[in-house]
């Protein structure tokens, strides 16, 4: 039997790209044939690594060149939409690492592009596929804890995420890196809209340390149908805490509550003379080798929707509406005051 494989191309070939190149590498329905980036090094560095075959610097050469079924985009968020389009216009279809983008504008630019070229999109918005989360939906599904009633969510990072982790942090907003997430995630579980926000931020901790940009969120979310949640995100949870994310979630129902705690889990603790650290065990870990964890899972899924003709786990209107919400969220940081959520 003749298995169809998927021609992929990477734009971005930092740690993350070099994720995407492993994953496609293995999959039995993947082939990765291009990588782009501005540092060529760097890139073949990771072809000759993958057995990646065409290495580009520019992403508008890729596009009218390389002879790919679909490109993932691992760029900072903000460099999204004229990536996207380009290859949208060249009717490739497009796996993007989240956001889908960080303005209403580009937003729009994709969404028009992708329905406009007749290819699809699905935004990486990878807590779905993690198993604590995945469980809580699929009990609430079920019925047997009632409707969603409230919920609080965190989902914070240290501060090296910031400081040294990304470059880009102060041109980014852990709303962005996090929020995303996190948002998309109560969208799914409440299985609704959000309607109203009111987000305040707190500053100051990471400008003193040379990076300009907020360092925790905390936001009221009223959904369309009566559902409240409270989110919170930072990026200056302390560098000795064990966990790089300081991930936590509950959900009351009318008829009963569920509780996670993935940061400070007790399946597995690592203790010398120095630290104690919490390894990650449910994001992003190797198993014989081989990548496991919900962050690879949805760029699995990516491939498998493509093969079997299937809608995305996480739909365009999915990617749309969170980040049209984040929007929301910023601007009621800056104004102090709620916003509607314009879709």
């Amino acid at each position: 039997m003749e298995i169809k494989q998927i021609k992929m191309g990477i734009v971005g070939a930092g740690t993350w790209g070099e994720t995407h190149a492993s994953i496609y590498a293995e999959h039995l329905f993947a082939d990765p044939v291009a990588i782009c980036d501005k540092d060529e090094v760097r890139a073949r560095a990771i072809a000759e690594k993958y057995g990646i075959r065409e290495v580009y610097t520019d992403y508008n050469e890729m596009a009218e060149k390389s002879d790919i079924d679909a490109v993932a985009i691992v760029t900072p968020d903000f460099l999204h939409a004229d990536i996207a389009c380009k290859f949208a216009d060249c009717k490739k279809h497009l796996l993007i690492e989240k956001p889908l983008a960080t303005t209403r504008e580009d937003i729009g630019r994709i969404c028009e592009a992708v329905e406009r070229n007749g290819v699809r999109c699905m935004v990486d918005l990878h807590n779905r596929w993690n198993p604590p989360f995945n469980t809580a939906k699929q009990e609430v599904e079920s019925g047997k804890l009632g409707e969603p009633y409230t919920a609080y969510i965190r989902h914070s990072d240290v501060k090296w995420v910031a400081t040294d982790m990304l470059k880009w942090a102060s041109k980014s907003s852990i709303l962005w890196f996090l929020g995303s997430h996190s948002l998309d995630t109560l969208r799914w579980i409440f299985d609704d809209e959000v309607k109203r926000v009111y987000s305040i931020k707190k500053e100051g901790i990471l400008k003193a340390l040379g990076v300009d940009t907020a360092d925790i969120y905390l936001t009221t979310i009223e959904f369309e149908r009566g559902g409240i949640a409270h989110m919170e995100n930072g990026w200056v949870t302390p560098n000795g805490n064990t966990n790089i994310n300081d991930f936590k979630f509950s959900l009351l129902c009318t008829k009963g509550m569920v509780s996670l705690d993935l940061s400070s889990h007790n399946l597995i603790h690592l203790v010398t003379d120095e630290k104690a650290v919490t390894p990650d065990i449910l994001v992003s870990n190797m198993v014989f080798d081989r990548c496991k964890g919900l962050s690879y899972e949805s760029i699995r899924d990516f491939i498998d929707r493509l093969v079997d003709g299937k809608e995305f786990r996480v739909t365009l209107e999915d990617s749309r509406k969170t980040a049209l919400a984040i929007i929301a969220m910023l601007e009621s940081s800056e104004t102090g005051m709620p916003v509607e959520v314009e879709y």
